[in-house]
Order: C-alpha cells, then sequence, then structure tokens
C-alpha cells in the first residue's frame, strides 16, 4: 500500500455550482484503478441525466464547511484508508448533519475505514473480505427487498451480475440501516468462512438526517454499464441529493426518517427509466469539472 496523504490546499470551484454533485475518489488504502477512470466519467454523466453540475477530485481538502455547501450529494467513489482529516471529516459530519445526501460505493464500505463516525454512519457493519483466486469474480443472483425504494425504482429482474462480492461481519440492519438489496449466497461460490446467510449488498441508514446510501457492488468498470446498476447509482445520486425544498419536508411520508408518519419507503419520486438508460447527456446540461 503507498504512504497516505492528506490534502490541505483546498481545490478553487469553478463558478455555478450550487447544489451539485462531489464525486470523490480519494484513496489511502487500496486503490481500485480497474474502474476508477472510467466510473468516475459514468457518475459524471449520471449527474448531467440529473441537470446537475458535478465535480470530480482526489483533492479531499474539499471537506470544509464552505465548500460543501456547494453540493448536495457526496459522491464516495471507492474511497479507501482513512483519507480524511480529522478536521475534514467534522465538516464532512457537519454536511450530513444538515441534511447533505451521500453516495457510499464499493470499496468506501471496506475495513480500511476506521473512524467510528464513518463507520457507523456511512457503513454499519464490518466488511470481512471477500472470494479470491478463480472465485474472485463470479455471478451472483441479486434479491431486491425493497422495490418501493426510489434507489431500486426500475430494477429489472432477474438480476446476475458479474462482479467481486464482499462479506460483512453482521447484516448492516442489526446497526439500525435498512437494507434494499441482498446476494443470494446460493448462487455463488464464497465458501464458510464468508457466509452470512441473509447476505445484504445495498442499504440506507435511515437514522442520518441527510441521506446516506451504500453499495458493495462495483469492482470493475465494466459494472458501470450494467442498465440495471447505472439505474441504481442514478436513482441514488437524485434520492440523496434531494433538493432543499425537498429537505424541509424530509420524513413526511418515510418510515425511518425524522418526523416520519407515513408508510411509505421513502420520500420523493423515483427517477423516470428514461432518464438513466445510459444515453448520451445533453450538451447543455454539462457541467464537469476536475480537481
Amino acid at each position: 500500500m503507498p504512504t497516505p496523504t492528506y490534502d490541505v490546499v483546498a481545490p478553487v470551484l469553478p463558478e455555478g455550482l450550487h447544489n451539485a454533485v462531489l464525486i470523490v475518489s480519494k484513496t489511502n488504502g487500496w486503490r481500485h484503478i480497474e474502474h476508477l477512470p472510467h466510473s468516475n466519467a459514468v457518475l459524471a454523466d449520471i449527474a448531467r441525466s440529473l441537470g446537475r453540475k458535478s465535480l470530480v477530485t482526489e483533492n479531499a481538502a474539499i471537506f470544509n464547511d464552505a465548500q460543501l455547501r456547494r453540493f448536495s450529494v457526496v459522491v464516495l467513489n471507492s474511497t479507501s484508508g482513512d483519507f480524511l482529516t480529522a478536521r475534514q471529516r467534522a465538516a464532512f459530519a457537519r454536511f450530513v448533519a444538515r441534511g447533505g445526501g451521500v453516495v457510499a460505493l464499493h470499496a468506501a464500505g471496506d475495513n480500511s475505514h476506521t473512524d467510528p463516525w464513518y463507520t457507523a454512519t456511512i457503513i454499519g457493519t464490518r466488511f470481512l473480505g471477500h472470494p479470491g483466486g478463480p472465485d474472485q469474480f463470479q455471478s451472483a443472483r441479486i434479491f431486491v427487498d425493497r422495490p418501493n425504494h426510489p434507489a431500486m425504482a426500475g430494477v429489472q429482474l432477474p438480476w446476475a451480475p458479474t462482479d467481486e462480492w464482499y462479506s460483512f461481519d453482521a447484516s448492516p440492519a442489526v446497526r439500525g440501516m435498512t437494507v434494499l438489496a441482498r446476494i443470494d449466497e446460493a448462487s455463488y461460490r464464497l465458501g464458510a468462512k464468508l457466509a452470512m446467510g441473509t447476505h445484504p449488498v445495498i442499504w440506507i441508514n435511515p437514522a442520518a438526517k441527510g441521506r446516506v446510501f451504500y453499495s458493495a457492488l462495483g469492482h470493475s468498470p465494466e459494472a458501470y454499464d450494467d442498465p440495471n446498476y447505472r439505474r441504481i447509482l442514478a436513482n441514488a445520486i437524485r434520492w440523496a441529493g434531494r433538493a432543499p425544498a425537498d429537505r424541509a419536508s424530509v420524513g413526511a411520508d418515510c418510515p425511518g426518517q425524522p418526523g416520519s408518519t407515513g408508510s411509505r419507503d421513502c420520500h420523493g419520486p423515483a427517477l423516470p427509466l428514461r432518464d438513466v438508460g445510459g444515453e448520451p447527456a445533453p450538451a447543455a446540461a454539462s457541467g464537469t469539472s476536475k480537481g
């Protein structure tokens, strides 16, 4: 592993970032060079398809109060290791506490993250490992437990993508997370040490004031071209990065959210399927920058 590095000089942000999508791929642990260039581009394209500007960066000094206020959602794209300083983590925690959304992907949930706030808020469990050798990448069947949640809208079943399948020490549901999808352990070879029984792969944290989503999928670049996964990512970014007016009313019909009295899985409409199918985004919506 490379020596961890910490950023101290914040990037200069482009003009016009408001309720934008911040895509961060900083790594102080394992670096998923296989997918990061492509997945960053796909995530930026998804932001454009949602009519949002985005910024792709590996400069963690952007985690400060003033700059985070320019964004409605932070995508942690296989960020690894404790990539934030204590001051930056505190700014990130304040971002979530005031309603900022988080979409954390793949290695953003591995065991290289040790900060208690991060592990409790973003992950909610502890990564154990994944199959190795010839079994590292396998097709496995995914069950959708919450089909009515906006993040899972439009997922076509049956679905059995090929990926590197993470196992965890316990279901995040034990620690209050809401599981949206799980892996059918009978559909792939994982070995007794990695077996979980009920094996979550996508979940949310309903206790956070901001909307927090985690997906263990996404080791290979091809994963981000899978129509189902691209749809889930678009849905999740839209759901987590709801508009300020929606933040004020969140919970009105969302069980598990502060102020909830309703029976729906979550506040807000699902993303129309035509918006997330991988078609080229209109040029007028472009606003992606790199930092």
